[in-house]
């Protein structure tokens, strides 16, 4: 959709039951991979990628924040919604 900003996420992909990690790496789908470790990557992915990987329940998603709130130094003592973390 021309003139609609998309949003990009850092997040955490966990593989779904039964598939690993190497499995979501080879999806066809556009994510920038940060860190690969033993049972997750992590990435940064469009709200798009994030609905199609969720559709096909390839793997959990953890939102960890917006690429817009990285490059702008929002503390990551924050969650997505803007209230930080604790009690």
């Amino acid at each position: 959709m021309a003139g609609r900003a998309t949003v990009r996420w850092l997040v955490r992909l966990t593989p779904a039951a039964g598939r690993t990690v190497d499995d979501l790496l080879k999806v066809p789908l556009s994510f920038d991979v940060w860190e690969r470790e033993a049972d997750a990557v992590v990435a940064a992915v469009s709200e798009q990628t994030i609905a199609e990987l969720e559709r096909r329940r390839m793997a959990g998603v953890e939102r960890l924040r917006t690429i817009a709130d990285l490059e702008s130094g929002v503390p990551s003592s924050c969650h997505p919604d803007g209230q930080p973390e604790g009690p």
